[in-house]
């Protein structure tokens, strides 16, 4: 069997140390998950193998490495002795992480309000380093105002009450603080013009919006962009999307497809590369990130 490199053991304990509450549980999943399978591979054994090991099926090995399912404590230590892992020096951070793992996001106090498909992505959003984001309807949530929020909001779930309705807004709220926190996350935003041109909560709600992109905007980590009508066609044909990437180099790029009731995350290598391919386009396409300022202020003028 073949041990980890020490490099390798040693970007795990790194990474257990940062805590939970900077990664989020779900990228801590992704990051065991990714160790797991380096191990895996390095010591020839296949899922069919390690999912006999832990009384599972192969899919459930898979789930694991790629940190989309809780993990057992038992189930990992198992794993690791299968792949040869005894030193406690190699072992012991990884169990470490995976028990961080399991710790319950901030979102779960909003289970009432939050859908099985949306939970992950708020992990991963959270634990990002990069977000990109392409949006032709709306402005996207992290950039978007309480009284934004609330109308689009109260359009999506027509049938909720005042109770919920503040609920969802003061998630969406508290998913902001990303671009607060000490180390805020870089956002990349591409704004289709339709976007900026629906009025959302009528004119006072959109112009307040629209000031509160010019303040945004501003932000040394907050970059917008506008894809104007006059740009004509270009190439996300197939409408919004959401690019996460993750400081941590194991992990790989995560493409987010938001639908009416779920969502995709499209994972092979050349997919993700063409959304990536997509976003590269879009920016180049779409005005520079200095005339967004004077962009904005024309379309508020006009709202």
């Amino acid at each position: 069997m073949t041990d980890p490199s020490p490099g390798a053991a040693a970007s795990v304990g790194i990474t257990a140390a940062q805590g939970a509450e900077q990664a989020g549980p779900t990228v801590l999943r992704m990051l065991v998950g990714a160790q797991l399978r380096r191990l895996r591979e390095a010591a020839g054994i296949s899922t069919d193998a390690a999912g006999y090991e832990i009384r599972a099926s192969h899919s459930k090995i898979s789930r694991m490495e790629l940190g989309r399912v809780g993990f057992k404590e038992r189930d990992v230590a198992d794993l690791l002795t299968l792949y040869g892992v005894a030193d406690p020096g190699l072992r012991d951070p990884l169990l470490e992480l995976a028990e961080q793992a399991n710790a319950p996001g901030w979102w779960q106090r909003f289970a009432d309000v939050v859908p099985s498909w949306f939970e992950p992505f708020l992990g991963l959003e959270q634990g990002a380093e990069i977000i990109r984001v392409y949006d032709v309807q709306f402005v996207p949530g992290l950039l978007q105002t309480d009284d934004y929020a609330r109308a689009l909001i109260r359009a999506g779930h027509p049938e909720a009450g005042e109770d919920e309705i503040d609920r969802r807004v003061e998630l969406r709220a508290r998913r902001r603080r990303i671009l607060e926190r000490p180390g805020p996350v870089r956002l990349w935003a591409v704004l289709d013009e339709a976007a900026l041109r629906r009025t959302v909560g009528g004119p006072a709600v959109m112009r307040a919006q629209l000031r509160h992109l010019v303040e945004e905007a501003a932000r040394p980590h907050v970059t917008v962009q506008i894809l104007p009508f006059s740009s004509g066609g270009h190439a996300a044909e197939g409408g919004s999307m959401t690019m996460l990437r993750f400081a941590e180099p194991s992990l790989p790029d995560v493409v987010y497809l938001e639908q009416i009731a779920g969502a995709i995350y499209p994972d092979r290598a050349a997919e993700v590369i063409r959304y990536r391919d997509v976003l590269d386009r879009l920016g180049v396409q779409a005005e520079p990130p200095t005339a967004t300022p004077a962009l904005l202020q024309r379309i508020l003028d006009e709202t």
